[in-house]
């Protein structure tokens, strides 16, 4: 019943009629049950010795299971005088006030209003069951007001109830319904079958992929010029959609409990082509709760009847990928963040997969089991995939990994073949890992900026003023900050997984070079302080030189890791042998540094015997690049034991 208030507050009353109709015929039956237990009830209270009947098997005939007052109705009434006392008397009266108006709605509350002698019956009887709420039985006056059905005797209602059923019945027979590719239909015009087959083609391509959840029941009827449209998406009293269709405009109304699905179906059909007005949060009595949730309208407007009844197809096709899509979103954010969780639901939406085979697969529990069966050092408990793999190979992981499960479900293949697949496939992705080599990258560019930025500098040297040079000094500590935390983020990791250790080992050693640009840039920026003017053209020279060869190894140092990120034991010779060449290169460069730093500080020598300042100054900053050389021998030497261990080669 909630869902069709969801359906009634969207503003399309006529595609109820059916299902008020059959809730009402459903209401009837408790009705009948709830008068025949009163019944007798008051023969128990009469000959409280005889035998009780169960009740258990009428209760569930017409739906009602475990509902334990009904089955003490009976066995606790007694008489008071000539009062039939009731214990739960209160529950039956709301109960029949209820069921009244459920059962009365159709005739009394539709569209077609009709039979006023039955809507003042209904509503003397729901305002007589109102003013006996603080009673506590039932006069024998009253209990045959209720129950007797000789109509000789007057009205009662009983009676009202069976005048209601003739006319359920004769409403029932008028809007008969139609089974139309699945839809049903009732009142339409034979133009309208197409749009709806259209609709429908669209819907049964996606449904499979919504496999044993309900949902997707589709009801269609013309008002007037309009046709309507509506689809029951899933289970949530809230979750509704209602389309119009007049001319050649399609027209929709959305409901939806989650602002993030309900965003996520908007870009769809965005994509489709509707123009959207989104409405603030609203509240409805008696709907979710009393919580808010999210409405919004959109527009389709074709030029002609082809574009439209594309339209209707495509729209149709996209509603199977908001069912549970909440719940999806919340296991695939166990392995990677929320963005990347709406991202990769897009995108199994966009290729037509889907995201319930997953969740039917064991979801968060299939990717957990195949963690732990793949790799237990390379995965602890805790461990979010996309730090393990990085985020762009955790998301591909996952894509593959849905569109596995899609296609295995829909071919019936077993459970275990698909957990079989999944530990596979992340073996294969562990093999391609570059994660770290990522962390190592991302390092090595930060050193790459210092170092550059110290070469602009030197060349420079006479353009930059006080400022400029304070400027570039905290650019250059904020590089050197951000390559530690680098740093530390690897050294966590290596608390979690030893395989991290050899990284931090490398992060170490190139954090000295960080840190000895860093200081290097401090140094020079002190050349240019009052009341100093910097530094002679020979001495800039000299050391710009000196930095120029330290930037060529640093610039070998992030080529050589982007080699290396691809070596494995069956890698391309030729890549072995060009990171080889390129790390050579970054050792050589060392030597050459030596002797440049030689060079420097006899030039310094040379140009600044005679003022103190400016030949500390120059010496410290050729010994400080010579240390950033240093580290970058230290670098090469590190990063190539990391590579033979990792193509299993001994040094």
């Amino acid at each position: 019943m909630l869902k069709e208030k969801a359906v009634a507050s969207l503003g399309q009353q006529s595609l109820l009629m059916p299902a008020w109709i059959k809730a009402a015929l459903l209401a009837n039956d408790r009705l009948k049950l709830y008068l025949t237990m009163l019944q007798s009830a008051d023969q128990h209270a009469g000959s409280p010795e005889a035998p009780l009947a169960d009740w258990g098997p009428e209760l569930a005939n017409v739906g009602l299971h475990d509902v334990g007052w009904l089955q003490d109705l009976i066995k606790a009434a007694y008489f008071d005088n000539r009062t039939l006392i009731i214990p739960q008397l209160g529950q039956l009266l709301e109960a029949l006030a209820a069921d009244l108006s459920i059962m009365a709605r159709p005739i009394c509350d539709g569209e077609r209003q009709g039979q006023p002698d039955l809507l003042a019956r209904r509503d003397q009887w729901l305002h007589r069951f109102h003013g006996m709420e603080d009673d506590e039985g039932l006069s024998r006056e009253t209990l045959n007001d209720l129950t007797q059905g000789d109509r000789k005797k007057g009205d009662s209602f009983h009676i009202l109830v069976m005048d209601l059923h003739k006319q359920l019945n004769t409403m029932s027979s008028e809007i008969a319904t139609e089974n139309l590719d699945g839809a049903h239909v009732w009142q339409i015009e034979t133009a309208d079958r197409p749009l709806i087959q259209a609709f429908m083609r669209g819907l049964n391509r996606t449904a499979p992929l919504k496999f044993s959840h309900p949902g997707l029941d589709t009801a269609v009827t013309r008002n007037g010029a309009r046709l309507l449209i509506q689809n029951d998406i899933g289970t949530n009293d809230v979750h509704v959609l209602v389309i119009e269709v007049e001319k050649r405009t399609v027209s929709l109304a959305y409901s939806d409990l989650h602002a993030g699905r309900f965003d996520f179906f908007r870009q769809m059909l965005e994509v489709i082509g509707f123009e959207w007005t989104v409405l603030d949060p609203m509240t409805s009595d008696g709907l979710n709760a009393g919580k808010p949730y999210q409405l919004g309208k959109a527009r389709f407007k074709a030029a002609d009847e082809a574009m439209l009844m594309a339209g209707l197809e495509a729209v149709a096709s996209r509603i199977v990928f908001v069912i549970d899509w909440n719940r999806a979103r919340k296991r695939l954010q166990n392995f990677v963040g929320k963005p990347q969780a709406k991202l990769l639901l897009r995108r199994v939406a966009d290729e037509d997969w889907g995201h319930m085979a997953w969740l039917l697969a064991g979801g968060d529990r299939l990717v957990f089991n195949a963690m732990q069966a793949v790799d237990s050092e390379a995965f602890r408990v805790g461990d979010r995939l996309d730090e393990v793999l990085g985020e762009a190979s955790a998301t591909e992981f996952l894509l593959e990994l849905m569109r596995i499960s899609s296609l295995m479900l829909r071919q019936q293949q077993p459970m275990a073949l698909v957990a079989d697949e999944a530990r596979m496939l992340l073996a294969r992705v562990l093999r391609q890992r570059t994660f770290e080599f990522d962390l190592l990258a991302e390092h090595a560019a930060y050193g790459h900026a210092l170092a550059l930025a110290l070469c602009d500098a030197l060349e420079n040297d006479i353009a930059v003023n006080a400022a400029q040079g304070e400027s570039l000094v905290l650019r250059a500590k904020a590089w050197e900050r951000k390559a530690d935390h680098l740093l530390m983020d690897a050294r966590q990791r290596a608390e979690r997984q030893g395989r991290w250790l050899p990284v931090v080992e490398l992060l170490e050693k190139s954090d000295d070079v960080a840190d000895a640009l860093e200081e290097a840039i401090f140094i020079h920026a002190m050349t240019r302080l009052e009341p100093l003017a910097g530094l002679p053209a020979p001495v800039r020279e000299a050391l710009r030189r000196l930095a120029d060869t330290t930037l060529a190894a640093i610039q070998d140092q992030v080529k050589a890791i982007e080699i290396a990120r691809h070596v494995n034991d069956r890698g391309d010779p030729a890549d072995s042998e060009l990171f080889l060449q390129t790390l050579w290169r970054m050792l050589r460069a060392e030597r050459l540094c030596d002797e440049l730093s030689r060079q420097a500080r006899m030039t310094i020598v040379r140009m600044l015997h005679a003022m103190p300042a400016e030949l500390l100054l120059a010496s410290d900053l050729a010994k400080t690049i010579e240390q950033a050389s240093d580290g970058l021998l230290a670098v090469g030497h590190t990063l190539r034991q990391m590579v033979l261990n990792k193509t299993g080669i001994s040094s």
